[in-house]
């Protein structure tokens, strides 16, 4: 039987699409709306496409950029796979507006909560998580 807690990543964004994704039990489904999102992403600007942006540890190309205003972080970034991308714009949409403090404390545990794992291949769950801990690191250094 599934936990029918509510999730609580400490952003009220990741939760609205931790509890999309965990309430379809269809993985298609799941696929559709991480592409979707993928969909809506903004363009990267070129000069963020560098080795300083670039997700280490991820089969495809993965970029992430996030930026420190008035306290508040404004992530963009991109990749060259399309399920990978819809992956990194449910963390940029989750983590955006966020101070690094919260961002830094969003535990890893909600990835399982999604039910992507199930249908992702061992590589792109691992990527999922890179890209995670590349934007806490980053947000963590913006505080600094």
């Amino acid at each position: 039987m599934a936990d029918s807690r509510p999730i609580a990543t400490g952003s009220k964004a990741l939760d609205r699409m931790v509890e999309r994704l965990a309430g379809s039990a269809d993985p298609r489904r799941r696929y559709e709306y991480v592409l979707w999102l993928a969909k809506k992403l903004q363009p990267l600007p070129e000069e963020f496409r560098n080795d300083a942006f670039k997700v280490k540890g991820c089969v495809s190309q993965v970029y992430v950029v996030g930026e420190l205003q008035n306290g508040t972080l404004h992530w963009q970034g991109d990749s060259d796979a399309a399920i990978t991308k819809g992956l990194l714009a449910l963390l940029i949409e989750g983590l955006e507006g966020l101070t690094p403090e919260q961002a830094s404390a969003i535990d890893p545990g909600f990835i399982a909560a999604t039910g992507l794992q199930a249908s992702l291949t061992p590589s792109r769950a691992n990527g999922f998580l890179n890209i995670l801990r590349m934007m806490q690191s980053q947000a963590r250094a913006l505080a600094a």
